[in-house]
């Protein structure tokens, strides 16, 4: 499809679910790299120009966060669909290509979740491209029930599922984050895989990231959630949990221009990875 196209559409997105394209641009720059940490073939396409205009005037070319956070969760769907996990579920799904870049076997089936509007766009954008496995989008609100709709695509509960909820913490309320929790343990059944990302307190209150955070806010696109403890809100949920530090995961990759210091370390704002398990 044109670029015009898909600007006429991008005009229905709502500015929360316009950060999607954001990363799509940050993962066709990395992309482009000689030390790339993944290749991304479709990124530029669904990027277009909202999200490479966005990644400007955030000024956040070069930042590592993004591409460290890809490959990290590429690594454990890897790991995950390698113990026999063939039932996918992303959470806020907004322009992520795995069901098309990654190599998933053929009986994996991958239900995308995200607002109808965005799916439909991604849809338009992505044209004749086919998935490697079954690709199932399911238009929902994820602040209110999404596990009726899900389950009436096809969704089976008593299977092995991974859920990933990649990006998406920081924009909800504590309350909905909690919410989100309870619906996806509902549809769990013992040997699931929870993959999901939250930013530290340390981080909304960090005077070196106040300047985008404000320019985010300023957009709509406000941050409102930080937790320094996520082993401790999973396991409340019933998960058990493994906790890595994004600083961590971007160090073992070679890729963290910055100190891998603890938690409570003064002035270093923190991220976390989880991998929880039924």
């Amino acid at each position: 499809m044109t670029e015009q196209s898909g600007t006429t559409n991008q005009a229905m997105i709502d500015p929360v679910a316009t950060t999607s394209r954001l990363t799509a641009a940050i993962r066709a720059a990395e992309s482009t790299r000689p030390d790339r940490l993944f290749t991304d073939p479709f990124a530029a396409q669904l990027a277009g120009e909202p999200g490479r205009a966005l990644l400007d005037q955030l000024q956040m070319h070069g930042s590592p966060i993004i591409p460290v956070r890809t490959r990290y969760l590429d690594d454990m769907i890897d790991e995950v669909v390698g113990r026999g996990v063939r039932q996918i579920v992303l959470l806020a799904a907004g322009m992520d290509s795995r069901a098309y870049r990654l190599d998933l076997p053929t009986d994996t089936v991958v239900f995308e979740l995200d607002r109808p509007g965005l799916l439909h766009l991604k849809s338009e954008l992505l044209g004749a491209a086919t998935p490697s496995c079954t690709r199932v989008p399911v238009g929902v609100d994820l602040t209110t029930d999404f596990t009726t709709p899900l389950v009436a695509a096809g969704f089976r509960a008593e299977l092995p599922t991974c859920w990933l909820v990649e990006g998406l913490t920081q924009y909800l309320t504590e309350a909905d984050v909690h919410r989100l929790l309870d619906r996806i343990t509902e549809l769990s059944a013992p040997g699931c895989h929870l993959l999901i990302d939250f930013v530290g307190t340390s981080l909304l209150e960090s005077r070196a990231m106040r300047p985008m955070l404000e320019l985010l806010a300023a957009r709509d696109m406000t941050w409102q959630y930080g937790n320094e403890e996520p082993e401790t809100l999973l396991e409340s949920h019933g998960w058990k949990t493994t906790v890595t530090r994004i600083g961590t995961a971007g160090t073992t990759l070679g890729r963290w221009p910055f100190p891998d210091a603890p938690r409570g370390t003064p002035e270093v704002p923190q991220g976390y990875f989880v991998h929880a398990t039924t």
